[in-house]
């Protein structure tokens, strides 16, 4: 982590980061207005949401740098690609803790198999086989390239899950229409901040895995 902050652009990053965290931290605590619709636990939407947002960001990276990886056949595509799928994955995670957290309290149940939460459990499940495949699955350069197109179909998830409360029919949806979470002006500022913040997260956790995979190949290397 110090060799880390050694970098002036990381060191700008992660201060900018910590700064945002306590603007974000105070403004829900004190000036976020409660969501309408759920107001006993609404202020979770302003975590919920941005960080869903974020673990898209980390998959449509893997998806591009999958595809630069496989037209260009370079070993730092493929290091970009696993760096993203770690950092959107670690987000995911978040967004399905985050989710029963928030309903609970409105569906009664932690867990309701309904499109949008099923869809993102699928996402989360492929990732976690896509890292099962990088760590067992034998010849590295092969590896590499089953990696990158299961990175590239993996994705395809991410447009179902935000598309979901349209495609299916109201009966089986619990989520309500995007558009409502959006009616209270004051929602949006505090939004913006947490989207800002947690997009440098994303980037800081993307530069801090990028460096252990390339650090890692040079380690390989030397011993080679």
């Amino acid at each position: 982590m110090v060799s880390f902050l050694a970098l002036r652009v990381n060191k700008i990053h992660f201060l900018l980061a910590a700064f945002l965290s306590g603007i974000n931290i105070f403004l829900i605590l004190t000036i976020a207005p409660q969501n309408q619709l759920q107001p006993d636990f609404g202020n979770i939407f302003y975590i919920h949401v941005p960080v869903a947002w974020t673990a898209f960001i980390g998959y449509l990276l893997v998806m591009i740098f999958s595809i630069l990886f496989l037209w260009k056949q370079g070993q730092t595509w493929d290091h970009f690609a696993l760096a993203s799928a770690e950092a959107g994955t670690m987000f995911m995670f978040l967004v399905l803790i985050t989710g029963p957290i928030w309903a609970k309290p409105a569906w009664g149940h932690f867990w309701v198999w309904e499109p949008r939460l099923t869809t993102s459990l699928v996402l989360f499940l492929i990732f976690l086989g896509y890292f099962m495949l990088r760590e067992f699955g034998g010849n590295p350069e092969q590896v590499s390239r089953y990696a990158a197109v299961l990175g590239i179909i993996a994705f395809l998830d991410v447009p179902l899950i935000f598309l979901s409360v349209k495609l299916w029919l109201p009966e089986l949806q619990s989520h309500p229409q995007v558009g409502q979470y959006f009616e209270n002006t004051g929602i949006m500022p505090v939004l913006m901040i947490n989207y800002s913040l947690l997009s440098l997260l994303v980037v800081i956790s993307f530069m801090i895995r990028f460096r252990v995979h390339n650090l890692k190949r040079r380690e390989t290397h030397k011993i080679i």
